[in-house]
């Protein structure tokens, strides 16, 4: 039996966290987010989840959560929005942001 990986959907609807980054591979400050969401991903471990979106290449998501610049985050659980910010942010303060959300929202 296969485990078909989950729909974008399926994921945002899940229990666990999931911080969207939307993203462009010509973005600059996208470049910037890439280590900041790998280290915000060492330090959450199993609370959240990271999923990067290119924009380019689905532009109906970026579309359907009115994506305006790049890079967009977006913390969603149970389907909703808890957290959006443009622009980079900082490592300890994405972790502090995040943490403080899903206390925020437990």
């Amino acid at each position: 039996m296969s485990t078909q990986p989950k729909s974008f959907q399926e994921l945002i609807n899940g229990e666990t966290p999931v911080l969207v980054d939307f993203f462009a591979t010509w973005c600059g400050p996208c470049k910037t987010m890439q280590p900041i969401l790998e280290d915000t991903s060492k330090q959450m471990g199993a609370k959240v989840k990271i999923l990067k979106v290119d924009i380019d290449k689905n532009p109906l998501a970026a579309s359907k959560f009115q994506v305006r610049g790049v890079p967009t985050l977006i913390l969603f659980q149970k389907g909703k929005i808890l957290w959006r910010q443009s622009g980079v942010v900082p490592v300890h303060q994405l972790v502090q942001i995040v943490n403080s959300t899903l206390q925020a929202n437990a």
